[in-house]
């Protein structure tokens, strides 16, 4: 019998889990059906309102529904976040390369996004979701969401305010590990740039643009050939983080 206690508890259960799959990019990306979203939504909000969900006692109006909606929306948006942190660790790095390269008005825009993406970046968010797949990363996430409805139950207001101050000290540990990703490329990029500078000091009579342009695609590809085989270790470490990183928003959660 469906009370409305019942109810209103299941809605917030849908609330959280809504927030989180759309906002992250694995699950909630713009190229998946709306349909298919919809029903992985309704399908991980049944499973987990049924593993751990119980009614609410008390009557609930909607300004107080609308206060603990906010309170389920932000804990989603927060575990969310972890994925969406990993994925502008991998995106930084395309960027910083696409533009050594020159590659910025060959992007497209990102319907993730919604701004120009270069080519670079977009390969390497391909791969680092592929890797993510494989090693069941996204598994990662939903225990993640599992988890986050026994350590901060449905249906109170309190949110700690540690929750913010740790979304942004990992955007700055992640923007650092984006630099730390792109380094060994942008290093070499850098030398090439300083041999295109001598070039153009020492024979005046060279187009430097022109030959620019091409010795920084030529020397990007090479680099990029080069240290290919250190992605799979720093994508290795990028999803160490992100599980690590999941655990200390639960704490925060529940703290």
């Amino acid at each position: 019998m469906f009370t409305t206690g019942t109810l209103t508890a299941f809605g917030l259960y849908m609330v959280r889990t809504s927030a989180m799959v759309l906002a992250s990019p694995a699950l909630g990306s713009a190229h998946n059906f709306a349909a298919a979203k919809v029903g992985l939504i309704a399908i991980l909000s049944l499973v987990f309102y049924l593993s751990t969900g119980f009614p609410l006692v008390e009557d609930v109006g909607a300004v107080e529904f609308a206060a603990l909606a906010m309170r389920e929306l932000l804990i989603g948006f927060a575990l969310a976040m972890v994925l969406q942190l990993a994925m502008m660790v991998v995106r930084i790095s395309g960027d910083l390369i696409g533009n050594e390269m020159g590659l910025t008005m060959a992007g497209v825009a990102d319907p993730v996004t919604g701004v120009s993406t270069p080519l670079v970046a977009q390969m390497y968010e391909g791969l680092f979701l592929i890797g993510l797949f494989a090693i069941d990363g996204h598994h990662v996430l939903l225990r993640g969401l599992f988890d986050s409805f026994d350590r901060a139950p449905v249906g109170q207001v309190e949110l700690s305010a540690a929750l913010g101050e740790n979304m942004v000290r990992l955007f700055s540990e992640m923007f650092r590990a984006g630099l730390v990703f792109a380094a060994p490329t942008m290093v070499f990029l850098t030398l090439v740039s300083l041999l295109i500078g001598l070039i153009g000091r020492a024979v005046p009579q060279v187009h430097v643009m022109e030959l620019g342009f091409s010795l920084r695609v030529i020397g990007a590809l090479v680099a990029m050939y080069t240290f290919a085989p250190l992605l799979g270790p720093a994508m290795g470490r990028l999803y160490e983080q992100i599980e690590a990183a999941t655990k200390q928003v639960l704490l925060v959660v529940e703290g």
